[in-house]
Parts: structure tokens; sequence; C-alpha cells
């Protein structure tokens, strides 16, 4: 049986190739090197691909190793022309640089703590947020960051019954490092979150802290309509990124 023959060589999993027919539908066959050597022999062979019909027609390599595409009529009347090509892998997934990277998130001086009541506490970060976010994100970032050695301010760690609310949230923002802010639709809407907030840029004007935001379900231009200069910061998205992966970002940079 007369065929076309084409050497791909070596082949990576998941790359993929193009074929073109012209003329005539034809049998086209993906094979590994083993597989044909058995069909050119014309002995039994494993095969990906077909009868095709329509071109072109993209294959894709099941597995790494050397790979052959094989063209033929097999029985089929008429006659085909036939061409081959590696289509370009596509480029690796866009990942922002690590948090640790950027100049502008490192502490350059330690940052010291005046004397007042729990004056030999000192948080690594404050998270901010509403409520409706505790579940899907702010819990299992906290305990996350705990798990990693951090020490953080979070409400459910810090506040007891009877405690002022204000007041421990004023002690916990003048003592940590970074002030992680998690922006959602909720976060916007609240007043405790923007007070929060405001205290959370007053100290990064100063250098006195590291702000961070974590976008939670929202967009930039919804980020842009409510804080123009929130929405230039660098920031981490938890639709591009796991509560596990920012948690390992922000420890790497906190022991920078």
């Amino acid at each position: 049986m007369q065929y076309q023959v084409y050497d791909l060589h070596q082949c990576g999993k998941g790359e993929q190739v193009q074929v073109t027919l012209s003329g005539n539908a034809a049998n086209v066959r993906l094979m590994d090197s083993s597989n044909y050597n058995n069909y050119k022999h014309g002995r039994r062979h494993s095969y990906y691909g077909g009868l095709m019909r329509r071109s072109p027609s993209v294959l894709t390599i099941p597995r790494s190793g050397h790979w052959y595409v094989t063209i033929d009529l097999g029985g089929l009347r008429g006659s085909v022309r036939s061409s081959v090509r590696k289509l370009p892998s596509p480029l690796p997934e866009y990942r922002e640089p690590p948090l640790s990277s950027v100049p502008s998130l490192l502490h350059k001086e330690p940052i010291t703590i005046g004397d007042s009541e729990d004056s030999c506490m000192e948080y690594d970060v404050f998270i901010s947020h509403a409520s409706e976010d505790k579940d899907s994100v702010v819990r299992p970032l906290a305990q996350a960051l705990v798990t990693k050695g951090l020490k953080v301010w979070y409400d459910e760690f810090e506040l007891k019954i009877g405690d002022s609310l204000r007041r421990k949230i004023d002690r916990g923002l003048a003592k940590s490092k970074f002030g992680i802010v998690v922006l959602s639709q909720s976060f916007i809407k609240k007043g405790w979150t923007n007070y929060e907030l405001d205290g959370i840029i007053s100290k990064a004007n100063t250098g006195e802290q590291v702000l961070l935001p974590i976008w939670h379900g929202i967009t930039k231009q919804e980020v842009l309509d409510y804080s123009p200069s929130l929405a230039d910061k660098v920031a981490r998205n938890t639709a591009s990124y796991t509560v596990e992966e920012i948690a390992e970002e922000i420890t790497e940079l906190i022991n920078e």
C-alpha cells in the first residue's frame, strides 16, 4: 500500500499537528515510532486519527516521544496531496511578578511599636474585609497566613465580647506592617471597611505600612470607580490566584 509519511521527530505531550489534504478524503494516522514500524511492515498497529473528510484537521500529541503522521487512501479512489506541520506552542500563561520583587512593597526600615498596652505584640498583617467575604476568602487566608508563621490581625482572632471595636481596629492598624484589603462589592458598600481603608492608606502614604489589595469578585473598572488610586496598586485577584498562592506570596514578601 502506498502512503505518505511525515517524520515529526521528537514531540512533547500536548503539542498539536495540523494536517491539510487536497483532492480527496484520506486515512490519517498519528503513530509513535513502534507503531509506525509495525504499520510500514503491514503488521497490527495502534494510531490516533482516522478517515479525514474535512481539512485542515488538528491532531494532539498524546505523550512525549518520536511521532509520525501517515496519509493513505486505503482502498479509496482518487488521489490526495497533503501537508503536515507542527503548530506553534501556546505561550505560557502570564503570571505577574512575585510580590517580593516589587520594590514599593518592601520595608526598608524595621517598624517599631511605641509603648502601650500589648506593646510587645507586632502584627505582620492587618486584614480589612467585609463580613460577607469571610467564608470564601478571608478566613481561609487568615488561617493560611497563621499556619505559615505570620502574626495576623483578623477580627475573629482578636475581638472578644466587650471589646471596643474602634479601639481594637485602631490598635491593629497601628501595629501592623502590611494592610491587606479584600476589595469586593460588599467591601465598597460598608462603613467600617472604609474607615479601616482610610487608616491603611494614611499609614501607607507615610511609609509606616504597606498596602496590598486583593480583588475578589470585582472588576478593574469597579475598583477604578471606587478609588482610582487603589486601581493602580499592585494587587492580587482571586480570579487568577488561589488563597494558598496569595498566602505564600505574602509570606515570602514579609520574610524578605
